[in-house]
C-alpha cells in the first residue's frame, strides 16, 4: 500500500501543531513567573521579602533568606491520538490535521488550566503558599506583617450574576486590600497599582468588563476604568467568585517551573505499531509545574 502524501505524515503535521501552539492565546505568562528547571524538582527558599535600601550608616547589614520553603516535583503530561494507516491514505479533506489542531490547542492552554484548578482549590486544605497556610486564607502571617487575610467579602443580589456596580465596588475593595499588604519586616507588598487582572469565570465577564471599561455607570463617571484587565477562563465553574491578580512584579501569585517544553512526536512509517496494526500514533508531551508563589497579589472575592 502506498502512501498518499496529503501534508499529513510528519513534517507536515509537525508544521500544523507548531503553528497552531504558536498562534493560540494564553494568559499564563502574565499571571505567573517562569522559572526554568534542570531537575526533577526545584525547592524555594527566597519568597521572603528582600531588604529596602537604607542609609549606609556604619556598614552593610545582610538580610538572609526566610526559613519558609517548599518543594516543587515537575510534572509529565502528555496527549496522544492514534490514526489508522487507512484514514492518511484516504483523507483529502484535512480532519487528521484539524486533531492535530487540536491537540496544539489543549497543550497550548494547559497550563492556563492547571491555573485555574490553583484558584479553584486555594482555599481547600493542601493547597498551600509558602507560609503554610493555604493560598486564600484569612489568617497569612509571616515575620512582622501581622495577620493578614486575601479573602475579599462582597455583595450581590444575586452572587451569581452581580451587577456592573456591584463587581466595581468588589474591585475597588480588592484593590484596596492588595495595596495594603505587607512583607515579613512589615513593609508594604505593593509599588503601585497598575498590573491588577480580573480571572473571572464566564457568567461574570461582562459586568468585570464593563466595570473596568466604560466611563460612565449608573450615571456616573467610573472612576475604576482602566484599573484592571479581565482574563476568563472557561475552567472556573465557581459563579460567585472571581480572583484579582497583580502581575507587574518580579514575582507573580504563580510560577511556572519550566523542566521540558512542549513537544510534538509521531510513530508513524517503520514503527511496530504501523507495521503490526497499521497504526500511526502521534503525541505530545513536557514537563513543567505551576505552583503558588506570592499570597500577597492575589485575592479571592466572593459574593454573598
Amino acid at each position: 500500500m502506498t502512501v498518499i502524501n496529503t501534508g499529513l505524515l510528519e513534517k507536515g503535521l509537525k508544521s500544523e501543531f507548531s503553528q497552531t501552539l504558536r498562534g493560540t492565546v494564553t494568559n499564563f505568562a502574565e499571571l505567573s513567573t517562569r522559572v526554568p528547571s534542570n531537575s526533577d524538582h526545584e525547592t524555594y527558599k527566597w519568597l521572603g521579602s528582600t531588604p529596602k535600601m537604607r542609609e549606609w550608616g556604619t556598614g552593610r547589614v545582610a538580610k538572609g533568606l526566610r526559613t519558609e520553603s517548599y518543594s516543587v516535583v515537575n510534572e509529565k503530561y502528555e496527549a496522544t491520538i492514534e490514526v489508522d494507516r487507512d484514514e492518511i491514505d484516504d483523507d483529502q479533506t484535512g480532519q487528521i490535521r484539524i486533531r492535530v489542531g487540536e491537540m496544539a490547542q489543549h497543550a497550548a492552554t494547559h497550563k492556563d488550566y492547571l491555573l485555574s484548578e490553583l484558584l479553584k482549590n486555594g482555599a481547600t486544605a493542601g493547597f498551600v503558599a509558602y507560609d503554610g497556610k493555604v493560598f486564600f486564607a484569612a489568617d497569612h502571617e509571616s515575620g512582622a506583617s501581622g495577620v493578614q487575610s486575601n479573602l475579599v467579602a462582597a455583595s450581590a443580589v444575586d452572587p451569581s450574576n452581580p451587577t456592573t456596580d456591584e463587581f466595581k465596588a468588589a474591585l475597588k475593595a480588592s484593590i484596596t486590600r492588595v495595596l495594603a499588604f505587607k512583607n515579613d519586616v512589615g513593609e508594604p507588598m505593593a509599588m503601585g497599582a497598575g498590573g491588577m487582572v480580573c480571572v473571572v469565570p464566564p457568567s461574570m465577564m461582562y459586568a468585570a468588563m464593563e466595570a473596568v471599561n466604560a466611563s460612565i455607570i449608573s450615571n456616573t463617571s467610573n472612576v475604576m476604568q482602566g484599573a484592571a484587565r479581565v482574563v476568563t477562563f472557561p475552567w472556573l465553574t465557581d459563579t460567585d467568585r472571581w480572583y484579582l491578580l497583580k502581575t507587574d512584579g518580579i514575582i507573580r501569585p504563580f510560577i511556572f517551573q519550566d523542566r521540558a517544553p512542549i513537544e510534538f512526536t509521531a510513530k508513524a512509517e517503520g514503527s511496530d505499531e504501523a507495521f503490526n496494526r497499521e497504526k500511526y500514533l502521534y503525541g505530545v508531551r513536557a514537563r513543567y509545574a505551576m505552583t503558588y508563589a506570592m499570597w500577597q497579589f492575589a485575592t479571592r472575592v466572593l459574593f454573598s
